[in-house]
């Protein structure tokens, strides 16, 4: 569960870096650039250490397809609450596909 909750913190802060200044398109990219390095840097500081928790309970392949998953879901909840943009039939298809694909690589 410390992964998880550590990965789903991870991820709020990775979107917010990479699509935050979507909100503010008038802002110089470099001052852009550098506030979402920042923002991404925070990411890191929970991605690394959930990684090296989660590796003894979840092999690399499980990480990652984890952190995929708490990847769309934070973006859905970010796209409709912060952007303000709704999700389509087909975005929330696509995105299940991708959760399906779960199913495979926990597959023993």
């Amino acid at each position: 569960m410390q992964t998880i909750l550590l990965l789903t913190i991870s991820n709020i802060f990775m979107t917010f870096a990479w699509y935050g200044h979507l909100k503010f398109k008038s802002a110089p990219m470099w001052k852009v650039i550098i506030i979402s390095w920042f923002i991404a840097f925070l990411e890191y500081c929970f991605q690394v250490p959930a990684n090296r928790i989660g590796h003894g309970n979840f092999s690399a392949a499980q990480l990652k397809t984890l952190q995929e998953v708490i990847t769309l879901v934070v973006f859905a909840v970010f796209s409709i609450f912060y952007l303000k943009e709704s999700l389509k039939w087909n975005h929330i298809v696509g995105f299940l596909m991708i959760i399906g694909a779960v199913a495979f690589i926990f597959k023993d």
